[in-house]
């Protein structure tokens, strides 16, 4: 049974070298940067003090990393469907540099060739909002900036590409949670 009081806390792990080039980083495994880590450590402020039935975490290390630091990694438990979209042939390139080659180009509508759609990701990510919703209490989520996205879309009812509508900055904190019986974004973006 779901519970109605919980939060769901999505982290968006810090900076690295190819979010700060603003490339499609999906399942390339990229240490933070240092500023990143300073992000990730400033997470601390926001979560003392809160309690948590789960922490889920990708298993790459950036949001490895930002678990650790931000000081849930004593809890942290390695969710593979909580990895980044596979941008396949798109891995490591950036919007820019596509619109090159396909203009009309949309991650959310296209998907990646080689990689993955909106609807796969947003079934990767149904499984993890059917397991949060299964546990009592608040859960946290360490993951990447599109998963996250797609995952909020979800949680309220959208479809996967309306994630297309919601943007995170590295080390972000956001809030899903409920209004009465509906599912809702309480907090988004925050630093």
């Amino acid at each position: 049974m779901t519970d109605l009081t919980a939060d769901c806390v999505l982290i968006r792990h810090g900076e690295t070298e190819w979010s700060l080039d603003r490339r499609h980083t999906g399942r390339t495994d990229l240490p933070l940067l240092p500023e990143g880590r300073k992000q990730a450590e400033a997470l601390r402020g926001p979560l003392e003090g809160r309690t948590f039935t789960a922490v889920l975490v990708s298993p790459l290390q950036r949001a490895v990393e930002t678990c650790q630091l931000a000081g849930l990694g004593d809890q942290a438990e390695v969710e593979p469907d909580l990895l980044e979209w596979d941008y396949g042939a798109y891995e490591g390139r950036t919007t820019v540099d596509i619109h090159r080659e396909r203009p009309d180009w949309d991650l959310f509508e296209d998907g990646a060739p080689g990689g993955e759609t909106a609807a796969e990701v947003g079934v990767r990510v149904d499984r993890v909002i059917a397991r949060v919703r299964a546990l009592e209490g608040d859960v946290a989520l360490v993951a990447h900036a599109h998963l996250l996205r797609v995952l909020a879309a979800r949680w309220v009812g959208l479809p996967p590409d309306r994630a297309r509508s919601f943007t995170l900055g590295p080390a972000s904190l956001s809030v899903l949670g409920w209004e009465r019986t509906e599912p809702v974004v309480s907090r988004w973006n925050q630093y």
